[in-house]
């Protein structure tokens, strides 16, 4: 590296330092990264001795019972493939359409309160809850309400 030279009480530094500068950021830069790069390896080593260790730790007696596909102690009867009913399909839609209701209302009260929101946030709220309406109507149409 060069000296710097002083021209009238100015200190002129030479053009190799500024570029040692940014190499020296840009290695920083890519040193950081490198410790990620080394957790994630060393990650994927210990889930990888992990496995290896149960694999070479645990008992293999295979016995036809064990082979079997078991479902809630029920012995599988007929084919693998069943049909599941539209209606917890639609028990999810409820509870998606509840849940998204009760996480933006509350956010939403706390911001109403607020100074030059309020007309604003309650047009807001009012489009929001019509889409949740139209989500209930859906499901109130469907007859999933009506207890059986």
């Amino acid at each position: 590296m060069r000296e710097p030279t002083v021209v009238d009480s100015t200190v002129v530094v030479a053009a190799d330092s500024v570029t040692n500068s940014a190499t020296d950021v840009a290695a920083d830069y890519f040193q950081s990264y490198s410790v990620v790069g080394l957790l994630g390896v060393v990650g994927l080593l210990f889930v990888a001795v992990a496995f290896g260790a149960g694999r070479l730790l645990r008992p293999v007696v295979p016995t036809p019972e064990k082979l079997l596909t078991y479902e809630c102690g029920v012995d599988p009867v007929g084919e693998g493939w069943a049909h599941t009913q539209v209606r917890y399909y639609v028990y999810a839609f409820l509870y998606v359409i509840f849940a998204v209701d009760s996480i933006f209302l509350f956010p939403w009260a706390t911001v109403f309160a607020a100074d030059g929101y309020g007309a604003t946030t309650l047009v807001e709220m009012f489009i929001f809850l019509g889409f949740l309406a139209v989500g209930l109507l859906y499901a109130y149409k469907k007859g999933v309400l009506t207890w059986t």
